[in-house]
């Protein structure tokens, strides 16, 4: 074992305020990262689990949210024309207004604190929300079905005006499992109840295709939106993909779903208000990370003096001494590191239990962990000013 490893483990106290600090550095930036990506995944989770190979985007798409996603509907023809294709569905969507409807106890309650003048006098019990619409199509095993609904979950959607609300916006659209809502001012009915379908900005209600039809707002103009294509093999993804925008001719744009994924994630990210953001909290982390793990290596090093002005006594030379600084301070940030890992993990684990989704691309994690090695480093390159004091003539003294 090495004298720097050594030191570290016998000696872990005096290196533990360096070790936290480069751990909240990395939680920092982790964090927001995280939730921001987290929230975008949010919106994306229903066309990141269902079953198609190959989504197709309007030529001037950056991602599924950046620029003119749709195309005209005459494309739907010329994909299908592949063939390797199988299923071809365009997504559709919609919004509006949703609110609980109270059952005749809940009613009767709310009449008699309104009687009392108490609290929640004034109908304290109805919800209004703004809502978000996507459509399945309820067909087992279609293309637009995500890959863990179940059976029974697609039938129930069969239904008519029968919608999916993800568990975490029950209580904040004020209804469960069964309840009647309205929507646009249409009855609707809470038939299925999914999980890991979280969306902090705006709750969002599943509805078959024939639903949002007869609500009459689904799509049947000219254009449509992105479509979603099933292939054969899904290992030809790719292949498939580069020969449908070649027969394309620029008219539209087919990806892969694993290459729309990562661009949503860039998209999220190049947001000018969110790379601020982020651009600040790695600065903040920087200066954090540097003054405190600087002021701890310095100090440990000094309470280590004698020891480093023996070694010198026993000829081994300052750039040997320097060499054991530098390796302490990598080691530093090593623990660091796992320790940011560990923090990460228990905030992650606190907002999934708040319905708050988090996601962090790996090419971000081995970023951070860098980062962090790097602060520890040029902490330890700072503190090797102080390696001057170890004079062999001060064990005299």
């Amino acid at each position: 074992m090495s004298l720097a490893l050594a030191t570290l483990l016998y000696e872990w106290r005096r290196y533990m305020a360096a070790v936290v600090a480069l751990a909240f550095s990395g939680l920092l930036v982790l964090a927001q990262v995280g939730m921001f990506v987290g929230i975008g995944k949010g919106f994306t989770a229903q066309i990141d689990r269902a079953r198609a190979d190959i989504m197709v985007l309007g030529p001037g798409a950056k991602a599924l949210f950046g620029g003119p996603s749709g195309l005209p509907r005459r494309m739907i023809p010329l994909v299908y024309s592949h063939p390797e294709v199988t299923q071809v569905a365009p997504l559709d969507g919609s919004g509006g207004r949703f609110q609980n409807i109270l059952s005749p106890e809940e009613q009767a309650k709310m009449e008699a604190r309104a009687k009392k003048g108490g609290k929640g006098a004034g109908g304290g019990g109805r919800k209004t929300e703004f809502v978000n619409v996507t459509v399945v199509d309820a067909i087992p095993g279609y293309v637009t079905v995500p890959t863990d609904y179940t059976q029974s979950m697609v039938e129930a959607l069969r239904r008519p005006y029968a919608v999916a609300v993800d568990q975490t916006a029950l209580k904040r659209l004020g209804v469960k499992k069964g309840d009647k809502a309205l929507y646009n001012g249409k009855t609707i009915e809470i038939a299925v109840v999914t999980t890991g379908y979280p969306n902090i900005i705006q709750p969002t209600l599943v509805m078959s295709r024939d639903t949002l039809r007869m609500l009459g707002e689904a799509d049947t103009g000219q254009r449509v939106g992105p479509l979603m294509v099933e292939i054969r093999d899904p290992a030809r993804a790719e292949i498939v993909a580069a020969q449908l925008n070649k027969k394309a001719d620029g008219k539209f744009r087919a990806w892969t779903r694993q290459e729309l994924a990562d661009a949503n994630s860039s998209a999220m990210l190049d947001d000018q208000i969110i790379g601020i953001m982020l651009g600040f909290s790695a600065f903040l982390g920087l200066l954090i990370g540097v003054a405190i793990t600087w002021q701890t290596l310095r100090g440990a090093i000094m309470a280590n003096i004698k020891e480093f002005a023996s070694l010198r006594a026993l000829g081994v030379s300052m750039g040997d001494l320097r060499n054991i600084v530098m390796e302490l301070s990598f080691w530093v940030g090593i623990v660091g590191v796992g320790a940011a890992g560990l923090l990460t993990w228990l905030v992650t684990l606190l907002a999934s239990a708040g319905g708050v989704p988090m996601y962090f691309p790996p090419i971000l994690i081995i970023i951070v962990a860098v980062f962090l090695v790097l602060i520890a480093i040029l902490s330890g390159f700072l503190s090797l000013g102080i390696l001057k004091n170890s004079q062999p003539a001060d064990l005299l003294r």
